[in-house]
């Protein structure tokens, strides 16, 4: 057991836990159920799990409230948030606060196991990625932190730091907007497209102190980072 990926569940409904957490097992993962936000929280600081999956709406402590407080210790740890709201707004929330992945409520497991591995093989990319060069900026992938000359350091969240990164990579080059929803997003729904274009304003005007650097939007086709 102890070579397993430990991975936190927060579930208040004790059938539906029960399942997720014997799917993963079958799937060599350590899963560590929690009925409520309190007990999750108390397990996450106890077990230092590697990547948190999060009912939003749990007695005692929401799933944003738990991520909220868990982002102000550990801003790395992969979170994927479960939930049967579908409004916009509720997504684009769950982004904003730290998430890196939203499931919605049913779900298959095989949808749900998909999403973990590639949330967990980001991790690992963003472990062994350099220091990165763009324009005047200098984007510490790793410690997610964007600088710009000798000013200081401005961190960013979860999801502008691997959207920022990938296209860095692809620098001059177009981004293709389905495949990047499909890898960051887990798909390229009209919530997820949504979400992706105010991630990608947020990088403009985090990147607006050097002119030679733009973020352009190829219409039918993607976003490209022209430096």
């Amino acid at each position: 057991m102890a070579n397993l990926t430990k991975i936190l569940l927060a579930e208040d409904e004790p059938a539906l836990g029960q399942i997720i957490k014997e799917s993963l097992e079958t799937r060599n993962f350590k899963v560590l159920l929690c009925e409520n936000g309190d007990i999750a929280l108390k397990t996450y600081q106890a077990e230092s799990p590697e990547l948190l999956v999060l009912d939003v709406m749990m007695p005692k402590k929401d799933g944003f409230t738990l991520a909220k407080e868990i982002r102000k210790i550990d801003d790395t740890i992969p979170i994927i948030f479960l939930t049967a709201k579908s409004q916009t707004q509720d997504v684009v929330e769950g982004f904003t606060i730290g998430g890196n992945d939203y499931l919605k409520k049913p779900f298959s497991m095989e949808e749900l196991i998909v999403r973990i591995n590639n949330l967990l093989n980001r991790t690992n990319l963003q472990k062994t990625s350099d220091i990165l060069q763009i324009g005047n900026y200098h984007f510490n992938f790793p410690k997610q932190m964007l600088q710009f000359k000798n000013e200081d350091a401005i961190r960013l969240t979860h999801r502008e730091a691997h959207l920022l990164f990938h296209l860095i990579k692809n620098k001059n080059q177009v981004l293709d907007r389905s495949l990047i929803l499909n890898k960051l997003w887990g798909n390229d729904d009209f919530f997820n497209a949504r979400s992706m274009d105010v991630f990608i304003t947020k990088l403009r005007k985090k990147l607006n102190h050097d002119e030679n650097i733009q973020i352009i939007n190829v219409r039918g086709f993607g976003y490209k980072l022209i430096c």
